[in-house]
C-alpha cells in the first residue's frame, strides 16, 4: 500500500441517520457488524478493482448521527466525487463497474430494511452529495445482467470449503476467480486438483453491454482436462495434408493477383 503526504489526502464522509427503536442512532449504539460492513463497502466504492496496490485508507467514526470518515489519496477522492455526482443525476447505477454498483446496492438495501438515510459526500469544495433512503431505488437493472456460459483456463490454487465449496482458478484474462462447486464433485474427484492446469466450464451472470462478469455468481458445470502443448508432429501432418489437397491446386501468381484485385503496387 502507498503512503501519502498530508497535502495529498482527502476524505469521503458517509453519514448515516436513523434510530434504534426510539433511540437516535449514534456511535455508541452502532453495532460492530455494521461497522465491518461499512468498511468493506467503502473499500469497494473507492477501489473497486485494484485493491492490492491501493493507497492507505484511514478511518474514523464521529457523532452526527453516525459519520464514517475515510481518508485516502485526493486523486481517488476527486474521481469518486465525479461518480456520486453522476449517480445522483441519473439515479441509476447500471453504468458503474460491478463492485461499485454492489456497494451502493448494499447501502440501498440497508436503507430500506432499517429506515436509515445515507448521505455520501467528499472533502472536495462544492462536493457532490448522494443521498440514499427507503424511497430511492439504486439497484442494477435485472435485464442488464444475463446468464451466460464461460470457459476458464488456468491453474487451480484452492479447492474446498466447509459449507459452500468452491474452486479458485488463476487465469490470465480475469486473474484469480472463485467458482461455486458442488461438494459431491470434490469428494468424488480422486486426483489432487491443486496447482494443476485445467479448464472449467461454468455459468454465471454477464453484463449485456460491457461484457463484465459477476464473479460472485459463477457456478461449476464441468472440469476439462487441459494440457496445452506445441505438437510439431501434429502441425507437420496438417501441412502435408494441405499441400496434397487445396494448396496443390493453387497457382501462386494467379492467387496473388486475385487477392490484390485490380491494384498493382
Amino acid at each position: 500500500m502507498l503512503l501519502l503526504s498530508v497535502d495529498k489526502i482527502g476524505f469521503v464522509e458517509i453519514r448515516i441517520t436513523g434510530s434504534k427503536g426510539n433511540i437516535e442512532l449514534i456511535p455508541e449504539n452502532y453495532d460492530i457488524r455494521e461497522i465491518i460492513s461499512i468498511l468493506e463497502t467503502a473499500e469497494n466504492l473507492l477501489f473497486p478493482v485494484d485493491k492490492k496496490d491501493r493507497p492507505i485508507i484511514s478511518y474514523n467514526i464521529e457523532h452526527g448521527s453516525v459519520k464514517h470518515i475515510f481518508k485516502t489519496s485526493i486523486q481517488f477522492i476527486i474521481g469518486f466525487n465525479a461518480i456520486i455526482g453522476q449517480v445522483n443525476q441519473q439515479q441509476n447505477i447500471d453504468f458503474l463497474d460491478l463492485p461499485t454498483a454492489k456497494a451502493l446496492e448494499n447501502f440501498q438495501e440497508t436503507a430500506a430494511k432499517k429506515d436509515y438515510v445515507f448521505s455520501i459526500k467528499t472533502s472536495i469544495p462544492y462536493t457532490n452529495e448522494l443521498k440514499i433512503d427507503r424511497t430511492t431505488r439504486l439497484f442494477r437493472s435485472e435485464a442488464v445482467w444475463a446468464e451466460a456460459e464461460f470457459y476458464f483456463y488456468g491453474k487451480v490454487t484452492n479447492a474446498g470449503g466447509k459449507d459452500k465449496a468452491n474452486i479458485h482458478i488463476s487465469t490470465e484474462e480475469y486473474g484469480t476467480i472463485r467458482i461455486g462447486t458442488p461438494i459431491a464433485f470434490l469428494e468424488e474427484y480422486e486426483d489432487n486438483l491443486l496447482y494443476k492446469t485445467f479448464g472449467i466450464r461454468a455459468i454465471g451472470k454477464q453484463h449485456s453491454e460491457t461484457g463484465e462478469l459477476d464473479g460472485n455468481s459463477l457456478k461449476f458445470i464441468e472440469l476439462i482436462d487441459y494440457q496445452p502443448k506445441y505438437d510439431e508432429h501434429y502441425l507437420s501432418n496438417l501441412r502435408s495434408k494441405a499441400k496434397k489437397t487445396w494448396l496443390s491446386n493453387i497457382n501462386p501468381d494467379n492467387w496473388l493477383k486475385e487477392i490484390r484485385g485490380g491494384y498493382e503496387a
